[in-house]
């Protein structure tokens, strides 16, 4: 039952049907047909155990209509006795034709009398775990229906007068009259399911408002910007002119940083927009008023990339910005600490090693966490935890790539601020997308020498059996693990890659780049491809984020049915970067799934960051969208954020009203909803 979490009477009350089975009627066996699943009634004939290719117990059961032979692979001998010629037996599965006549495989047996009342209601069939039988769960969740406190404790006019109740509602799901039609049930449209869906959007926006008003009691340090500061220094030395959008975002976390409550914002834009250089602006602020800052990142990779980009802008300016990840030595990484420790650098970068315990700060004021969608919920609250003494909160910027949808926001998001970043830096190029499939991979071969003979470089991504591995290596050094207790990396399809296009492309130099490359190769081979000296770097999804290499214009993604939407996307936008017209090519394996069909439609048809992220939610759902953020916190399982709209922007209004005027009934709500796992809501 924990498995499943189901701990307190009121997870057993919610814990509702996958679907349900009519057993308030019986169906003539003359009526069946082939393929229906129907419920018989009717008298032993025949019971006996035969071997055919395994033991099995066959029965011949007589209705009065016809006769069906029930089937069972998997028996006890107190069953055969049981359902012995005479006994009358009530059964539930699928009519088919066997090699001797109508049978069923395993139905559902009951042993009755001519008299044995039918159900009055339908039968739910409940999500479950394995061992843990449907009646053993019916039971238990009926008992904790019943024990639930299910009181109706929101006040008149929150729900409208035409739902039920909770108990009503609850009842009502779990044991539904089968005269209600079906597609009311199957598609939550029926009262009770708005009624629950409302409850639950109810409680997930009470939460996330909760954590934003308890925030503003928390304290940070406040970092007013200043007239000729470090802030407008850096500005005067950038290479470049900021957007309005990005002058727009800064100016929002700017205001954010000179109060004395700890900022909660998420910076979102769409690759190549400039992420970057706001955090840097934010950074230069928080680092003028005398507070150090703090820059994770997922993978080595993107660190060093923001690492080399910080380091470049801010060094000529005074500032010392430290480096800090699992693979340094253990005599610079004491180096690295200790400038930290002391306050010598102002500015730390590096990968989940920032986190771990040993890393102390003398005055950490910013925290920046890039990607924020890869890191968990732990993690946050450990650098936010960076701070000693004087019960102060460092302030905390997330950025992410992938643009959150609004419904997302108003969800899972609604404790933050979110600023947008929703226009791209002049000069960028619109990249092509192309779909082939595998049998034309040597015109795609073809292209890429084509490209490099007029000194284009290109990207080749394989994918792995599994790609969460790129980013295993920072896992295990911030987990204290060694990596190489983890079983062989499969990189054969990578490496015969690389050889292939090695063979192909004779006198163009081709790179190899993957996560389990020690990591001063990982840097030379970078380091090599974007001084040019290599035309194609063959690479896994190590280079999702971060990579800039101007002059690379064509990017080709092997397998790409097997990438998610919004990593495609990540992955199109290392090319485009420069002014050269650049291509994206998709190539695939048949047979493609729906899902795999509709991903790559998306990417041919738009280069839209947020009408990715949109489609990307209605392909994957919220949970994998959001990624970590929800570690451990029940994401909503019965509202549908593309189908409920109106009810979450009613919930969104209710959920301030009962924090305005009923702040005890907003807490018991969360409570019972909720329990434990609100706490996760507000990292």
């Amino acid at each position: 039952m924990d498995k499943l979490g189901l701990v307190r009477d009121i997870d057993l009350a919610l814990h509702l049907p996958l679907r349900y089975e009519d057993e308030t009627r019986l169906t003539l066996l003359r009526d069946a047909r082939d393929g229906d699943t129907v419920q018989v009634e009717g008298m032993v004939r025949d019971n006996r155990i035969e071997m055919r290719s395994r033991r099995q117990l066959l029965i011949k059961l007589d209705d009065g209509s016809g006769e069906v032979q029930l089937r069972f692979l998997n028996f006890y001998a107190t069953q055969q006795k049981a359902w012995a010629p005479g006994v009358r037996l009530r059964v539930r599965g699928e009519v088919r034709h066997g090699f001797f006549g109508r049978e069923m495989m395993h139905p559902a047996v009951k042993v009755v009398s001519a008299d044995t009342p039918l159900a009055e209601a339908l039968t739910p069939v409940y999500p479950t775990s394995a061992g843990l039988p449907q009646t053993y769960l019916r039971k238990a969740v009926a008992s904790g229906l019943e024990r639930a406190h299910l009181d109706e404790i929101l006040p008149p006019g929150v729900v409208p007068a035409a739902w039920p109740t909770l108990r009503q509602a609850l009842n009502f799901l779990h044991h539904p009259s089968p005269d209600v039609p079906l597609a009311t049930l199957e598609d939550h449209s029926h009262p009770a399911w708005m009624r629950l869906k409302y409850e639950e959007l109810l409680a997930q926006q009470l939460s996330q408002l909760q954590a934003r008003q308890e925030r503003a009691h928390l304290k940070a340090p406040a970092l007013p910007s200043r007239a000729g500061g470090l802030h407008e220094r850096l500005l005067s030395v950038l290479p470049f002119q900021l957007t309005p959008a990005q002058r727009r975002v800064g100016d929002e976390i700017a205001q954010d940083l000179a109060r004395p409550q700890p900022m909660h914002r998420l910076l979102q834009g769409d690759v190549g927009s400039g992420k970057t250089v706001v955090a840097a602006l934010a950074a230069a602020v928080a680092m003028d008023a005398g507070w150090q800052c703090a820059l994770m990142a997922p993978t080595e990779i993107l660190a060093e990339q923001h690492f080399r980009k910080l380091v470049g802008w801010l060094e000529p300016l005074g500032i010392k910005v430290a480096w800090l990840t699992g693979s340094l030595k253990a005599k610079a990484k004491r180096e690295q600490m200790a400038m930290v420790a002391s306050g010598e650098a102002q500015l730390v970068v590096g990968t989940h090693a920032v986190i771990q315990d040993q890393v102390e700060f003398a005055r950490l004021g910013l925290a920046l966490i890039d990607e924020q969608h890869r890191f968990g919920v732990a993690q946050r609250l450990q650098l936010r935890g960076k701070l000693k003494g004087a019960d102060l909160e460092p302030h905390l910027l997330m950025m992410s790539a992938t643009p959150i949808p609004r419904t997302l926001a108003m969800t899972y998001l609604a404790d933050l601020e979110v600023s947008t970043i929703d226009e791209l830096p002049p000069g960028r190029t619109p990249i092509v997308t192309k779909v082939f499939a595998d049998s034309r991979r040597d015109e795609v071969i073809e292209r890429i020498r084509d490209e490099a003979a007029k000194g284009s470089q290109v990207y080749w991504v394989c994918p792995l059996i599994d790609e969460t591995q790129e980013s295993d290596q920072a896992a295990d050094q911030a987990a204290g693990r060694n990596s190489n207790q983890r079983p062989p990396l499969d990189l054969s399809n990578v490496t015969q890659t690389h050889q292939e296009l090695s063979d192909a492309l004779a006198g163009r130099a081709v790179g190899l780049l993957h996560g389990r490359l020690p990591t001063a190769e990982k840097a030379e081979v970078m380091a090599r491809f974007s001084k040019g000296e290599l035309s194609v770097l063959v690479a896994t999804t190590v280079i999702e984020v971060g990579v800039d290499v101007p002059n690379a214009s064509l990017m080709v993604i092997e397998h790409a049915e097997r990438f998610g939407l919004s990593q495609l996307h990540q992955l199109r936008g290392r090319v485009g970067r420069g002014a050269v017209a650049s291509v994206c090519v998709l190539l695939y394996s048949s047979p493609l799934s729906d899902s795999g069909k509709a991903r790559l439609k998306a990417m041919v048809e738009t280069n839209d960051g947020f009408e990715i992220a949109r489609r990307d939610l209605d392909i994957r759902g919220p949970g994998e969208f959001m990624g970590a953020r929800q570690s451990g916190a029940a994401l909503l399982r019965f509202a549908d954020l593309g189908e409920d709209q109106p009810l979450i922007e009613r919930a969104r209004e209710s959920a301030q009203m009962l924090l305005r005027d009923h702040p005890h009934i907003a807490q018991r709500h969360v409570q019972r909803w909720l329990g434990h796992k609100a706490e996760y809501l507000k990292a």
